[in-house]
């Protein structure tokens, strides 16, 4: 009797795991046979964590872009190698002897080290007049007057702006802000804009903010009958001229689009003259750009960011490219004692290969995802995050359902923490690769990779969110 019933449980058992996993295939079957996505390239991987069973595959070994989700790998690796309490340091020194009027003969010397939240708008209240306060602390230290230059020293990073495998349709905009050994104010300005009444006519730019010595503008930006930013900016780094194409709502007093800044470190050096003007430190030389000259320094004071867990949980909640790419140099930094991104991406594949995570099938061009050049499979993501796992640094810095870039997921059918990942998107990409705890408290690691869709990215969304609610009431 007690085996015929242990048999029947073990049956209803078995017939609930395959209707359920019949429910969520044919869910998938239903999505892929819509015309939207039929000729997509699709992969996906659902694992489950503790027995590492897998729940359901689709080509998972298949090689596609992963977009921002690549930033997982970045900033994974960046919380395993340099720890989650590590700090970026800039450094203020001076070169020469400070006499008894005050007078520096010599030069005050910023140190770049590469903090991608200096001055941001993400971390406000940590830098809250932080320029203010680097003039007050020259001032502290006694002087009154440099006599030599300001000397801003980059040699923490080596010459390369931008990854050469970005488009030229996205470095000019704010998304497409390169790292820089003086990273500031997310490297970003801002261009205001004034728009006619009528729609399709020429706009009027009002303002730039923060002022950029010597940008030149050519606006072919249009007025059109809509609620959307659709001007685009396009210029590289290094110089200062500018195109921007597209439209912006009409009939605005007012309208504001994001742009990356040319030469982030004169920005820096501009605004640091002007605080210390205000302190009434004046400096008689001219802005030289330089690199290792801080072994022959006197230290003034030392500016640490925000931990690298803080900046990492902004980076995967809100999807910044630029703070990415600075996790992936600083590695190198570490490592090597220079942010080489290369170098960088063969550590981070040595770093996996130690811990036995095979790297072979994995084309790593960037720590954001922003370039084409990426390539990854569902398979390996899943790998990846079954290792990451007991990170909880990492586990946590990721968005659930409602935040970031999960705000538009339903909280009621993905409440709490159902829902731990990283999405990623760019013209007919759309991956999500993360954590999803089902109604039966089963963790699952999983990913889901869309490449080369028609449609909106609105509409998959909704589709994906279904799969995320088929696997949490099924599994």
């Amino acid at each position: 009797m007690q085996v015929r019933n242990f048999s029947l449980l073990f049956l209803l058992i078995l017939s609930g795991q395959i209707l359920a996993q019949n429910s969520f295939e044919s869910a998938v079957e239903t999505l892929l046979q819509q015309d939207d996505y039929k000729n997509a390239s699709v992969g996906m991987n659902v694992v489950d964590l503790n027995s590492g069973e897998t729940i359901f595959s689709l080509d998972p070994n298949k090689l596609l872009v992963p977009a921002s989700t690549m930033k997982m790998i970045t900033s994974g690796t960046a919380l395993e190698i340099l720890g989650a309490d590590y700090r970026f340091k800039t450094q203020i020194a001076y070169i020469g002897k400070i006499d008894k009027d005050g007078v520096l003969d010599g030069d005050l010397v910023l140190i770049g080290g590469a903090d991608p939240a200096l001055g941001s708008e993400y971390f406000q209240d940590h830098y809250f007049d932080f320029l203010k306060n680097w003039a007050k602390q020259v001032k502290a230290s006694g002087i009154k007057k440099v006599e030599g230059n300001l000397i801003l020293d980059s040699g923490i990073y080596d010459s390369e702006r931008i990854p050469d495998s970005w488009v030229w349709g996205d470095i000019g905009n704010y998304y497409g802000a390169g790292p820089n050994a003086f990273t500031v104010f997310d490297n970003m300005y801002r261009i205001t804009f004034s728009s006619p009444k009528k729609e399709g006519k020429l706009t009027t730019v009002i303002q730039t903010y923060p002022k950029i010595n010597g940008l030149q503008i050519d606006n072919e930006v249009l007025s059109a009958d809509n609620n959307s930013d659709n001007a685009y900016v396009f210029g590289g780094p290094f110089d200062k001229n500018r195109v921007i194409r597209g439209t912006i709502p009409r009939n605005r007093k007012a309208f504001t689009i994001k742009a990356s800044v040319p030469d982030p470190a004169e920005v820096l050096a501009v605004a640091f003259m002007q605080n210390l003007l205000a302190e009434g430190v004046f400096v008689e030389g001219e802005t030289r750009f330089e690199k290792n000259v801080s072994n022959k320094t006197t230290l003034i004071f030392t500016q640490e960011s925000p931990t690298l867990v803080e900046i990492a949980e902004v980076l995967n909640h809100e999807s910044v490219n630029l703070f990415a790419e600075h996790f992936l140099k600083q590695i190198a930094v570490e490592k090597n004692g220079l942010g080489n991104r290369y170098d960088a991406i063969d550590l981070v594949k040595a770093y996996w290969e130690e811990q036995g995570l095979s790297m072979e099938n994995i084309f790593m061009e960037d720590g954001s995802g922003l370039s084409h050049f990426n390539a990854v499979s569902p398979a390996f993501f899943t790998r990846f995050l079954t290792r990451m796992a007991s990170n909880d640094a990492f586990v946590e810095s990721l968005p659930v359902a409602g935040k970031g870039t999960f705000k538009r997921f339903d909280t009621e059918k993905l409440p709490g923490k159902t829902l731990q990942a990283k999405s990623g998107s760019m013209t007919r990409v759309r991956c999500y690769s993360g954590y999803l705890t089902t109604d039966n408290g089963n963790k699952l690691v999983f990913s889901f990779m869309f490449n080369h869709f028609g449609g909106s990215h609105t509409a998959l969304i909704k589709e994906i969110e279904h799969l995320f609610v088929q696997l949490k009431e099924n599994y």
